[in-house]
């Protein structure tokens, strides 16, 4: 049974308020600016010393937008009307990135840069025709430019992982492919896919594995498989569209069923990938079927097996979430309660609260296409 309609968008805005409250800072005290700590709790000398997960803010990005989105459906600021709405904070996040990021947008990995590429471009196309391009334009354009010096021809095609440029991997490949659909550059994005198909793509299960490193001089399979590579590749599939793009999609939807799952007793919840960095891994896979869901170029079929899956594990995650304080905690595993997840007194990382948001927008997103699931 799927969640009522009109309880997606109020557990999507519950997340959305709690994640960015518990976690959302100045940088430094600095006015104007706005970043997502690590983890809580942390001391303000902890947050100065925490690590710069350049990724993670870019997938704080895309959620803020989500909330924008919703913001200008029901014209109410997602955490009060005393406070600053979604739609603003998401422009000032991305002027917080590049000052905490040395004043720049590009760093050293490729797969970072494709993710903020990916959010800052749907942040321009929320602003609107009358300041479309601006301030944006310009990150962009550094961003896209660093992804094309990225793929080459060297290991068959694809994008590099890092500028040491040993490592082509499905995390950069996929996202650019995306980006490079979504900026008009359908050629690029289409070598992209075909790298990934002919390469990294497993016939025996039919997901993406991770990539190809050159060890010694030769290249070398990475065959370790992670939920958040399916996500981007299946996005870039459906914005490319065709038939056989399409046909791909559909399979990888039906692998993803099979092989990246586990059974709760009455449902198949999506697997996720613990603390870290793979603490988002799944809300990453979670926002692209979702947009497979919603899909009229896919079989009904596939439609639906996206959907169910998005609502299994939004489901399992609302129903373990516990209290922390003043928000809302969500576990780190599907098929544990968070209180379990997280026992009390242990730091909360913003990966595992970020995926949470993410799942519950992709649910969110489904409900309100009126898909009728079982």
């Amino acid at each position: 049974m799927l969640f009522e309609d009109s309880d997606a968008d109020d557990r999507a805005e519950a997340a959305a308020r709690t994640v960015s409250t518990a976690f959302g800072r100045q940088l430094a005290g600095l006015p104007g600016t706005h970043l997502a700590a690590t983890r809580r709790p942390a001391s303000r000398l902890q947050q100065l010393r925490q690590p710069w997960h350049y990724w993670w803010q870019a997938h704080y990005l895309d959620a803020l937008i989500d909330a924008a989105l919703r913001e200008r459906r029901t014209g109410t600021p997602f955490r009060g009307p005393e406070h600053p709405s979604a739609a603003d904070l998401a422009p000032a996040l991305v002027r917080t990135i590049g000052l905490r990021n040395r004043m720049r947008y590009t760093n050293r990995f490729y797969d970072d840069m494709a993710w903020l590429a990916l959010a800052v471009g749907r942040l321009n196309g929320l602003s609107g025709s009358r300041d479309r391009q601006r301030p944006y334009r310009k990150i962009l354009s550094t961003l896209n430019a660093a992804l094309e010096s990225a793929h080459t021809p060297e290991l068959g095609g694809g994008i590099y992982w890092n500028k040491d440029r040993n490592f082509k991997n499905t995390p950069a490949t996929a996202p650019a492919a995306l980006h490079f659909v979504r900026t008009g550059s359908r050629d690029r994005a289409q070598e992209l896919v075909d790298w990934l198909n002919a390469t990294v793509l497993d016939p025996q299960t039919g997901l993406y594995l991770d990539g190809v490193k050159v060890v010694r001089g030769r290249p070398q399979l990475e065959s370790t498989v992670f939920t958040y590579n399916q996500g981007p590749a299946l996005g870039a599939l459906l914005e490319l569209g065709g038939s056989t793009n399409l046909a791909r999609a559909a399979e990888l939807i039906t692998a993803v069923d099979t092989h990246l799952t586990d059974d709760d007793g009455a449902s198949r919840v999506l697997r996720t990938h613990g603390t870290g960095d793979g603490g988002l891994f799944t809300g990453i896979l979670a926002r692209y079927l979702a947009q497979a869901a919603v899909s009229p170029a896919l079989p009904e079929p596939s439609r639906r097996t996206a959907a169910a899956l998005v609502e299994s594990t939004a489901r399992a995650l609302w129903e373990g979430r516990s209290k922390r304080a003043d928000w809302i905690l969500f576990s780190a595993r599907p098929l544990q309660p968070a209180a379990v997840s997280y026992p009390g007194g242990t730091a909360v990382e913003l990966s595992t609260q970020l995926q949470a948001w993410m799942l519950l927008e992709a649910s969110a997103r489904v409900q309100r296409a009126g898909l009728d699931l079982p």
